[in-house]
């Protein structure tokens, strides 16, 4: 089994620990009108894979279906993490808040087409 990570916004006052079974595997930009502008890729983790070890400054954004649940620190604005709207069994942490990674690293990052997502399908 993997070992938790730490994940921290930029000034600290918020701290997850998260266990990455896929380690960054995972890692994806989305397109969708939110995440293009954000620009972070998210690296999945389960949900009971994800522990608020500090969290009172976290604010949550959530639009359209209001089913995704998108976490920030309310002190600096970094996002630390999402509830999927197309899983939300599963949430996506932010790669660059994850202690020792810089996702630089990582490229090329695969990309999903977030702007055709099945939830939005018919929506007027």
């Amino acid at each position: 089994m993997a070992e938790p990570i730490r994940l921290t916004c930029h000034c600290g006052a918020t701290e997850l620990s998260v266990v990455l079974a896929d380690g960054l595997a995972t890692a994806r930009r989305c397109d969708c009108s939110f995440c293009r502008r954000r620009g972070v890729a998210p690296v999945t983790v389960k949900e009971g894979d994800l522990t608020v070890v500090k969290g009172d400054t976290l604010t949550l954004y959530q639009w359209g279906t209001m089913t995704a649940e998108h976490w920030f620190c309310s002190v600096c604005g970094i996002y630390t993490h999402h509830r999927r709207r197309s899983n939300p069994r599963e949430f996506g942490v932010n790669m660059g808040a994850l202690d020792g990674v810089n996702p630089r690293d990582r490229e090329p990052i695969g990309w999903v087409d977030g702007v055709n997502h099945p939830s939005d399908a018919g929506a007027a």
